[in-house]
């Protein structure tokens, strides 16, 4: 479906973006590939990366919905995954990552609007599930944001969709290319917060490959959630490096024991799939959504009531050996 059409991702120099242009060039033949982000060194660097003819680049912040509305012109898709994400940064410096990850988002539904862009999947986070640090809450804002834009689209075509996934494996700033920095400085020990945490992992190109799949799946209005596995902190030492001692430094400023992705006060809206839920919106639209069969035909099911997708309750968790593995040691 992305064959000869304009595809833009906002945040698009980062971790996610340039996975993803990598796969829509190697699987498909897009008319246009644009890169929308705020970082010119980072853009030059792709450009020496990546040499395709249907390539462009746009300097903006999604800030400035200006900037957002020339750079959708002719735009079919957009992936949005700008955003602030260091979760003690955010607690730090509350206003700027509510100028980002909450207006930003709303502008970017503006500019799509205008543009008649016809479809829209928006990246969340884990975190945006029962929130308790401001990270989460900005991308619950959007989170909502994204699925009330499809009633508020009126004449327009224009569909938006959620993802929310957990963490990514060896994203920029993520635990693990922070614990081989350490290790290859040869630490000792690492730090770990705490023993009991859990958290949810998928790789870059799990995740690249479950957003392009909703694109053809979505109706408008849809969060999807991938089912992944967990893992435990201690475990991911282990994988790293055998036998190293932790140290325990308690848990950073907004900072979860255990990531939810399905909360259990959402039970009564959960549609489970073969291979991922979907939480349907709490609003009702103009024009109603069986969201129970998608575009492609796959059937959900209602969860039981209370059920809660939690990465410490999840029946899926990587061994060690396993972890290895996906990171590569």
């Amino acid at each position: 479906m992305f064959n000869d059409k304009s595809i833009l991702i906002t945040g698009g120099t980062g971790s996610f973006g340039k996975q993803f242009i990598k796969t829509v060039l190697d699987r498909y033949k897009p008319r246009k590939l644009i890169v929308f982000s705020r970082d010119e060194l980072k853009q030059f660097e792709m450009q020496q990366e990546f040499h395709s003819p249907t390539l462009r680049y746009f300097l903006g912040d999604v800030r400035d919905e200006d900037r957002l509305r020339q750079a959708m012109k002719g735009v079919d898709y957009v992936v949005h995954a700008a955003a602030l994400k260091q979760v003690p940064a955010a607690e730090y410096n509350p206003m700027e990552c509510i100028k980002t990850n909450v207006h930003g988002a709303q502008n970017v539904i503006n500019a799509a609007l205008y543009n008649e862009v016809e479809k829209v999947i928006a990246l969340s986070t884990d975190k945006a599930a029962n929130p308790i640090n401001l990270y989460g809450a900005t991308k619950l804002a959007s989170d909502k944001l994204f699925i009330a834009a499809n009633n508020i689209a009126g004449g327009h075509r224009t569909r938006f969709a959620v993802v929310r996934y957990g963490n990514v494996v060896g994203s920029r700033g993520s635990v693990i290319p922070f614990f081989k920095k350490l290790i290859s400085e040869g630490a000792k020990e690492l730090p770990v917060t705490d023993p009991r945490m859990t958290r949810f992992w998928i790789t870059l190109q799990q995740g690249v490959d479950f957003v392009l799949k909703n694109f053809e799946r979505m109706q408008g209005g849809e969060l999807f959630v991938p089912k992944i596995p967990s893992t435990k902190v201690t475990d991911l030492v282990e994988a790293l490096s055998p036998g190293t001692p932790i140290k325990i430094i308690g848990i950073r400023p907004g900072e979860k024991l255990h990531e939810v992705m399905c909360p259990a006060d959402d039970s009564h809206l959960t549609l489970e799939f073969h291979d991922h839920y979907v939480i349907k919106p709490t609003i009702n639209f103009v024009d109603p959504v069986d969201y129970t069969v998608n575009l492609i035909g796959e059937r959900g099911t209602s969860v039981e009531q209370g059920f809660e997708y939690n990465s410490n309750t999840n029946p899926h968790f990587l061994t060690v050996g396993q972890l290895r593995e996906l990171i590569g040691v």
